[in-house]
């Protein structure tokens, strides 16, 4: 059985839900986690049902994240997927637990794109 981790910080991003020809869904979000003067950006994936998990949040809310690491090998090529099973709106708020909504049709999201990053410090790289 995998190991379970949890992380928290601020949704940044919320992309759309991803369908494959398979049937296969996913959809990915970005969390900024708090790192001195430099936050990391931590890209998560939601699969299946709980894709639905993304629907009642917005970006700017903070969340806790429970997720797994999942490491897969293809043509000597290794990828690292972090797999988000529950998420919870934390801080301020009521603590609402989205991990348990059933999965709904795709929704307007906000259009996370239209924001311009902000480069206020110098990268150190």
């Amino acid at each position: 059985m995998p190991q379970s981790f949890e992380l928290e910080g601020t949704l940044k991003l919320i992309f759309d839900v991803q369908t494959f020809s398979s049937g296969f869904i996913k959809r990915e979000f970005v969390v900024e986690v708090p790192d001195g003067k430099f936050p990391q950006m931590i890209k998560f994936e939601c699969v299946k049902d709980k894709t639905a998990m993304l629907d009642k949040l917005s970006i700017g809310d903070n969340v806790k994240v429970s997720f797994d690491v999942r490491g897969s090998e293809y043509k000597e090529r290794f990828y690292v997927n972090l797999n988000a099973w529950k998420l919870v709106k934390s801080g301020g708020g009521s603590g609402d637990d989205f991990s348990q909504e059933p999965p709904r049709g795709n929704s307007s999201l906000d259009d996370a794109f239209d924001r311009e990053p902000n480069y206020s410090d110098d990268v150190p790289f």
